[in-house]
């Protein structure tokens, strides 16, 4: 007999877990437990809630996939979406993990497979001779110019979320040698710390930016447009300014992707997964809590791989 507790008796040891440990927000605490609760109510209803972690198996996920598939929305009396079924089954996954942390006996994580969306939206990213035209589209001559020539570029060599650019400080860009790359802490998600890197080319889009400013203003990135921000204390550019910026460029540029920020953080991600990183440390790049958040870019550089052997292969006579 298990010397274990039932599976669902284990969620405020998890929670615990994932503040502590894992430096979770309260927001994705609470989403887990809505999700978790989902897996928690189906195993009641199957009879199952004395089910210990020991003897979770195979079927019973397969199980609780088949009920998530079937399952209709409270709301819109419809089918759950695939992408929405996977939100349970990462929840899921994530309560496996912690299983694995805590060595209490278990099936793995990765025995919980996520959902196959044929409808899902493919990830957008742009190629490299796109990325060279983005970031050379804006005029140099101006002020205005020089702080999105910085924007575009800070974006792409980082990985930064738009919110995470937006909330950027000039003292925190230090710039003592143009020809290396700038290393800096920011807090992301959950209060997340991570390094991000700048490169070089961004370093130096920063330094021409940071030279042509006169305000005393202590946001990285500042509204120039007349009459400032609504804030009097600061003309820091929202969120939305940088989405309409960079749709700005876009729109000059010509590109038939209708790229934003976050294009720009998936194509930085592609591009490291390209030349060789493994998804791990993209993960920290990103500051993913959760390896299977990062996984989604594999599905892009698989892709590419099976293209480029296609052609060669093609090209091959026998």
């Amino acid at each position: 007999m298990s010397n274990q507790k039932p599976i669902i008796k284990y969620l405020l040891d998890f929670l615990d877990y994932s503040e502590i440990e894992k430096g979770l927000s309260s927001k994705t605490q609470e989403n887990y437990t809505r999700f978790l609760r989902k897996f928690f109510t189906w195993l009641e209803s199957a009879g199952l809630q004395s089910l210990t972690p020991d003897n979770l198996s195979v079927d019973h996920i397969w199980q609780y996939k088949v009920f998530l598939s079937r399952h209709a929305d409270s709301r819109t009396k419809k089918t759950l979406k695939k992408s929405t079924q996977n939100y349970y089954l990462i929840a899921l996954r994530s309560l496996l993990e912690f299983f694995v942390e805590k060595d209490i006996n278990s099936l793995p994580p990765s025995k919980v497979k996520l959902a196959k969306d044929k409808s899902d939206k493919e990830i957008k990213f742009l190629k490299l001779e796109q990325l060279s035209s983005l970031l050379a589209s804006p005029d140099l001559a101006t002020i205005i110019g020089l702080r999105d020539k910085s924007i575009l570029e800070s974006l792409f060599s980082t990985g930064l979320r738009v919110a995470e650019l937006a909330a950027l400080n000039r003292d925190q860009i230090r710039i003592k040698d143009l020809n290396q790359d700038l290393e800096i802490a920011v807090v992301g998600k959950g209060g997340k710390i991570r390094t991000v890197y700048f490169s070089a080319r961004s370093v130096k889009a920063l330094k021409a930016y940071l030279d042509e400013r006169k305000d005393f203003d202590e946001a990285l990135f500042i509204n120039y447009r007349r009459g400032g921000a609504k804030n009097e204390n600061s003309r820091r550019l929202s969120v939305k300014s940088i989405e309409d910026i960079v749709k700005k460029y876009v729109k000059i540029t010509g590109l038939p992707v209708m790229a934003t920020p976050h294009t720009l953080r998936h194509s930085f991600a592609t591009d490291l997964l390209n030349q060789g990183v493994d998804l791990r440390t993209v993960q920290e790049f990103l500051g993913h809590s959760n390896i299977a958040t990062t996984q989604i870019y594999t599905h892009v550089t698989n892709k590419q791989l099976r293209d480029i052997h296609r052609k060669v292969h093609e090209r091959r006579s026998l």
